[in-house]
């Protein structure tokens, strides 16, 4: 097992440098810190034994490393987090990563020897070996990856299968030409439910017209711009689907500035189910997400144990299902009804300011 000493060597200081660097003491040059980490990820060396995780419970704290802290999606699942933590007498550390592979990385080096566990939403689809290395060192629970990732714990939603239901009921419904404000290019939520778009829509013997998918940013600025993109189009469609909430309610906006009657003449459903979504005129149809649920069962995966490396080494995710909440927009009375039957779960009524979502 790789020491300080390794380190130290590797790095060509003494054993008290790399004790103040791990330990972020200011009287360390710029210059030599950087070799010091260099020379600890090059030996994947972890301080204060965090690979053996949660069987000692040194800390006992977990980190959370989330794209953005913004908005309700991120601060329902930090709510889920710290829930799940207190009844486990844990404690959190909660960092921004703003969705890029090297800060993520960088920002969970920076938990190193703080934590004994990092729950972390997949940053981007091409984060897989970065993750994989971080967790040599630290039990990793990754938030809604791609696919598996080997050595690593994971919680999704079912992106694919809660898009794929929202398209297929505006198809049966009636509608033949549709329009998608999708999210950011390389985001694996985004990825996924512009798939379950696109399948729909083929399955029911429709092609989807390029022209129609429009790219948002997961921001309610994107969706309000999106609405001259999709109404300026040669081929009109009579309904679109927003790949989260915040966009949606962005459309919305826009399309009633530009005297655009929804449902009448345009249906909208998004993905979500932010509380503000119930309230907005016409309440939201949407994909529901329970997000609190989400980051709590996060923390649960974490202290599944050692089980885990005995029994399942690929890293299949535990998935959430994401349902269809029928309400107005989208031109059927479904009075927030899970599609299917279900009564929707309620939630209390608080303020709030949507945001992004990854």
């Amino acid at each position: 097992m790789t020491t300080i000493h390794d380190v130290a060597r590797a790095a060509r200081v003494s054993i008290a440098t790399v004790s103040r660097v791990l330990n972020d003491n200011p009287r360390v040059s710029e210059r030599t810190r950087r070799r010091v980490w260099a020379a600890a990820d090059r030996l994947d060396y972890t301080p204060n034994s965090a690979a053996r995780a949660l069987t000692t419970r040194r800390t006992r704290t977990l980190g959370v490393l989330l794209p953005d802290l913004y908005g309700e999606f991120f601060s329902e699942v930090i709510r889920g987090v710290d829930r799940a933590a207190r009844e486990a007498d844990l404690q959190v550390l909660i960092s921004s990563s703003h969705a890029n592979t090297e800060e993520a990385l960088s920002a969970a080096r920076a938990m190193r020897g703080r934590i004994d566990g990092l729950i972390m939403m997949a940053p981007d689809s091409g984060s897989a070996e970065a993750l994989r290395r971080l967790a040599r060192g630290t039990p990793v629970v990754v938030i809604n990856p791609r696919k598996g990732i080997e050595g690593c714990r994971a919680v999704s939603i079912a992106n694919f299968e809660g898009s794929y239901g929202a398209v297929k009921h505006l198809i049966e419904l009636g509608h033949t030409s549709l329009a998608t404000v999708s999210g950011p290019r390389r985001n694996v939520d985004a990825e996924e439910r512009l798939r379950g778009f696109r399948r729909a829509l083929r399955d029911q013997g429709l092609e989807p017209a390029e022209a129609l998918i429009v790219r948002g940013d997961f921001t309610e600025s994107s969706g309000h711009r999106a609405a001259t993109e999709i109404l300026g189009n040669g081929r009109r469609p009579t309904a679109v689907f927003a790949a989260n909430d915040s966009m949606a309610i962005g459309l919305l906006s826009a399309l009633g500035d530009l005297g655009v009657r929804v449902p009448g003449d345009l249906a909208v459903v998004g993905f979500d189910d932010i509380a503000i979504a119930r309230y907005l005129t016409p309440p939201l149809t949407t994909v529901r997400v329970d997000a609190s649920e989400l980051g709590a069962r996060a923390v649960r995966r974490l202290l599944e144990g050692e089980e885990f490396d005995k029994d399942d080494k690929t890293g299949r995710p535990e998935v959430l299902p994401a349902p269809l909440v029928v309400r107005r927009s989208c031109g059927a009375t479904g009075n927030g009804r899970v599609a299917g039957g279900r009564k929707a779960p309620r939630r209390p009524r608080k303020s709030t300011q949507s945001g992004r979502q990854p």
